[in-house]
């Protein structure tokens, strides 16, 4: 298989350093609010469905205890061996390697499509919003969780990071495409202070990395992030 899929848009977290973007999945969310505002709008119980950018597989498993089928697409090689590997005991789960803007499905084929911080970041991605019109059937349903730059010490470093990011031509996007779009309060929890520290390097650049684990103390890091949705 090669590395990663042509037209693949590389993720520098995940895509580098995998290893340690477990540590932060693992982190992210305890509470499981995100899984609570997707079943609140269009739950997957008994469904197909599909996770955009699905990394090392890391919601498969926990998706297809009460999906009917799982699919998950992912453009890096080595990450989908590692999703592959952590799912091949599931008979529900299938992985592609593929990307947001080709996925390797018929038409009307997935009821519930979701991306957790990957491709769907605004202007640029409307290959990958017409293969998402493409496959989800009719009642069905997409979602977008991503990072919000406006609150809090992370959309400050998020910033920071990347200043040519501009929140409100990414909102004004989301928002000509009929998309909604509803806040979540987040927050990563670590079980060692060495792991936050791993994340927020991983995220950052350096020197605001190194800024962001002087402004946080304990194992804790609020995360506000956006929830987009559209139905079908």
């Amino acid at each position: 298989m090669p590395r990663f899929v042509k037209g693949a848009i590389p993720s520098p977290n995940i895509w580098n350093t995998p290893h340690i973007y477990e540590l932060e999945n693992r982190a992210v969310d305890p509470e499981g609010r995100i899984e609570a505002a997707i079943a609140a709008i269009r739950p997957w119980t008994g469904s197909t469905v599909l996770d955009i950018g699905c990394g090392t597989g890391y919601h498969l498993p926990a998706t297809s205890a009460t999906a009917a089928r799982v699919i998950g697409v992912e453009p890096h090689g080595d990450l989908v061996e590692l999703a592959r590997r952590r799912c091949r005991a599931l008979p529900n789960v299938e992985i592609h390697a593929a990307t947001a803007q080709a996925l390797p499905l018929p038409d009307a084929s997935v009821d519930v499509a979701v991306a957790r911080w990957a491709y769907f970041f605004g202007p640029g991605c409307e290959p990958g919003l017409a293969e998402l019109s493409r496959v989800v059937r009719h009642g069905g349903a997409a979602f977008v969780i991503d990072i919000d730059a406006t609150r809090g010490a992370f959309g400050r470093w998020f910033s920071q990071s990347i200043p040519a990011y501009s929140t409100r031509s990414v909102e004004n996007f989301w928002a000509a495409q009929g998309w909604t779009t509803q806040r979540l309060d987040l927050r990563m929890s670590f079980e060692r202070r060495a792991d936050l520290e791993a994340v927020l390097r991983i995220e950052f650049t350096p020197a605001i990395a190194e800024r962001a684990i002087a402004e946080t103390p304990g194992l804790e890091i609020a995360y506000p992030n956006l929830l987009r949705w559209r139905l079908y």
